[in-house]
């Protein structure tokens, strides 16, 4: 049966070609772009319906599009992270919602050059716009490489703003103060303290926290009662075992994170020690690990996911134009003091 002709004037689309082939327009795209394998016989199909209505692809309309579509990079070291998992899915929430693209490179260490080397990898592969989160955030921050990236940057995690990212955090200072409240209410005063690393402003703003709930209480800060740590369990595994040798051990233990309060916990159970009869634990962060370990886990909860999708929202508009202008936007969002079983 003969096909109607076309009549002059009429407009030839994607559509139009896939309706004269018997494809869908997505076969239509994918033989145009050769993005995607199909059989011989249907390639053929496509071309000659392409010939035969002189259909011409908009290019000029696709490269302004892809143009216009902000891909957001982001760095990772640890792919078993409960944190980069909440990251993630907050990323990528927001970018179906706003038609942004997502694409992680690995970086292996915490060195700049290394730091520096995937944030490059990332925008040689089309990012146009980096999420960060600590320590790779303050690592690149106020760097003449950040300057010079000339595109939106953004960090979620952070106590404080930094000036030249976007940040997104919640008040650490206050919350770990909340926090160490929570356990002199409880009854404690001699409460152990295991920081995160010495380059994270999170480590110092938490274990500031620590320190103002005790003054405000009357209680001497003691030295040999804070530990340090590498936001690992293992690192909170080490420093709940010099905590507990003390010939004055500590009756509770807050850690600056909740693997690392993890730590705490096991370290606790091999000692025969009770929790929380005779060892009260609070970590910070809410990772799921705080609901799988018992005692559960009584923890400040911060909101990754919610973090990641604002920030995420900030890139896209400062990318398209439409953000804030000027210079970099700090937000603090809510947070809460989660009390379980462990204190």
């Amino acid at each position: 049966m003969a096909r109607a002709p076309r009549r002059s004037g009429q407009a030839i689309t994607l559509q139009t070609v896939a309706e004269r082939a018997g494809v869908s327009p997505m076969t239509v795209s994918n033989a145009v772009n050769g993005t995607k394998k199909m059989r011989e016989e249907t390639r053929l199909a496509v071309m000659a319906a392409i010939e035969e209505l002189g259909y011409v692809p908009n290019t000029a309309a696709r490269a302004l599009a892809s143009a216009r579509q902000t891909r957001i990079g982001i760095v990772y070291r640890n792919a078993q992270n409960a944190f980069l998992s909440a990251m993630l899915v907050g990323t990528l929430n927001a970018a179906a919602r706003l038609n942004a693209q997502v694409i992680v490179a690995k970086c292996d260490s915490f060195d700049f050059d290394d730091a520096a080397a995937a944030v490059s990898s990332l925008i040689r592969n089309g990012a146009n716009a980096i999420l960060l989160a600590p320590p790779y955030s303050e690592i690149l921050s106020g760097t003449s490489f950040a300057r010079e990236l000339a595109i939106p940057l953004a960090a979620i995690a952070h106590g404080a703003g930094l000036p030249d990212m976007d940040t997104i955090g919640v008040n650490e200072v206050a919350a770990a103060r909340d926090m160490t409240e929570h356990l002199i209410d409880r009854g404690h005063e001699r409460i152990g303290f295991i920081t995160g690393p010495a380059d994270h402003s999170s480590s110092t703003s938490r274990l500031r926290g620590f320190l103002s709930a005790l003054a405000a209480h009357g209680i001497r800060e003691d030295e040999a009662l804070i530990q340090p740590g590498l936001f690992t369990f293992e690192s909170g595994l080490a420093a709940a075992a010099t905590l507990l040798d003390l010939s004055r051990r500590p009756t509770a233990i807050f850690a600056s994170n909740d693997d690392m309060a993890a730590g705490v916990s096991l370290v606790a159970h091999r000692r025969g020690l009770r929790v929380p009869d005779d060892l009260a634990i609070a970590g910070f962060d809410d990772a799921p690990i705080a609901v799988k370990i018992w005692p559960p886990l009584s923890t400040v909860r911060q909101e990754i996911e919610v973090m990641a999708e604002r920030a995420t929202a900030m890139l896209v508009a400062r990318h398209h134009g439409e953000g804030p202008g000027g210079e970099p936007v700090s937000e603090r969002i809510a947070y809460a003091v989660i009390t379980r079983e462990s204190t």
